[in-house]
């Protein structure tokens, strides 16, 4: 693929957090009457307050939220870089990525430290969007910031909101199998399906690094 931005989900794409959100929303959900595994699973790749709205619809989902949030910051156990994200970032100039995430903007500066990885300047959180995905609008900004029509960058994600989120903004889209398997990713019509960002392989056309090739690792 050529393309002139790359636009990264967090969790699950850069960064292992999956026990640890694991952790946090079964310890909501128990507290609440509701099931664990299922609660998981639908929190994935969405901003919690969607998660929170949609499954407690009486709530103070304001008040929610921030607990949710607390407990995750609180939780770092576990935390770390996944494979091929630190190397990934390190060929990229800053100005031709962003970091597009469901989760707060503390919550991501805290992930993206324990993970050893560089906060970067362009960073869409839950926050910055009315709408968070599955809609369009994360990816949409990620790509105005850097100042990309959406159909020239590709989006890298792992779950399937995410990549619904990325198609719909126009752009092409990258699928990991780091957190759900290729029935539930192809459902979500992806351009690309592979295992993780050390798969991916990019490949500079000019010496100002304005745009670039993504190709995938040969096995």
């Amino acid at each position: 693929m050529q393309c002139r931005g790359l636009l990264f989900d967090m969790d699950g794409v850069l960064v292992d957090s999956m026990a640890a959100v694991a952790r946090v929303w079964s310890v909501w959900a128990s507290k609440h009457g509701l099931d664990p595994e299922t609660v998981v699973k639908i929190a994935h790749g969405r901003p919690s307050i969607s998660t929170i709205r949609e499954l407690l619809p009486r709530a103070d989902h304001e008040a929610e939220d921030r607990e949710v949030e607390r407990l995750e910051i609180e939780d770092g156990e576990g935390i770390a870089a996944l494979p091929g994200a630190a190397e990934l970032l390190g060929v990229l100039p800053a100005s031709r990525y962003a970091i597009v995430t469901s989760a707060t903007r503390p919550l991501a500066e805290v992930r993206l430290r324990a993970a050893g990885l560089i906060v970067p300047a362009n960073l869409v959180t839950a926050r910055d969007v009315q709408r968070g995905k599955p809609n369009p609008d994360p990816y949409l900004m990620g790509a105005k910031i850097l100042r990309v029509p959406p159909e020239e960058c590709v989006v890298i994600e792992d779950a399937p909101s995410g990549i619904r989120a990325g198609k719909a903004a126009g752009a092409r889209v990258v699928a990991l199998r780091t957190t759900a398997g290729d029935a539930e990713l192809e459902q979500a019509g992806p351009d690309w399906i592979v295992e993780n960002c050390a798969e991916l392989i990019l490949n500079f056309k000019s010496p100002r690094k304005e745009s670039f090739f993504l190709s995938r690792r040969t096995k």
